[in-house]
């Protein structure tokens, strides 16, 4: 499959997808996108400069992190589907307003006019508060799946959300199918 696999600047989750990705270009195409966030920040996590490459590396590909190197995803069909992990609240809220003004919100836009699953993995500190109205808008809507998620520290943090991104693979397995992977909600 051709996959296009947004991160965004959840930086304390990298290190959790980083395995994932590698899994996934063994039996696909992966092609990588950044958020500017991502792309651009330098954090206690590592540095932009070290997340491009090491992405760049497992991928071999080079990363997106412009709006015009994304957009031709969805007229020239370049994806089987789109994964967005992790997935902060920001863009969530863009998702769910159809606001396309980073690359990976349009990669999110182009990819959908072809009616194709996009699948997202949540980490946020506010899931359970003002991220909460764009996941339930989310996951009312067509073509948007998620991997499941749960409260990372329910007792330090009560708002907050992470995927379980070690489950990325199956969550993409039952989205190119048009099936919601269950349960979508798990225990801390």
């Amino acid at each position: 499959m051709n996959i296009g696999f947004c991160m965004c600047g959840s930086f304390c989750t990298f290190s959790k997808v980083f395995p994932v990705l590698k899994e996934l270009v063994k039996d696909n195409t992966v092609f990588p996108i950044l958020s500017p966030s991502s792309a651009c920040t330098d954090s206690r996590f590592g540095t932009a400069e070290e997340h491009l490459h090491r992405v760049e590396k497992i991928c071999g590909k080079p990363v997106w992190c412009e709006i015009s190197e994304v957009e031709p995803i969805g007229p020239q069909k370049l994806l089987d589907i789109l994964i967005i992990a992790p997935c902060t609240g920001n863009t969530l809220a863009k998702l769910s307003h159809s606001i396309a003004d980073t690359s990976v919100t349009m990669a999110a836009k182009s990819h959908l006019r072809n009616a194709r699953p996009v699948l997202i993995a949540v980490s946020t500190n506010d899931g359970l508060a003002g991220a909460a109205e764009n996941i339930g808008r989310l996951l009312a809507r067509k073509n948007f799946y998620f991997v499941p998620f749960g409260q990372d520290d329910p007792i330090k943090k009560p708002a907050s959300l992470v995927a379980d991104f070690a489950r990325i693979p199956e969550a993409m397995d039952a989205a190119i199918q048009g099936i919601q992977l269950q349960p979508l909600l798990l225990r801390s």
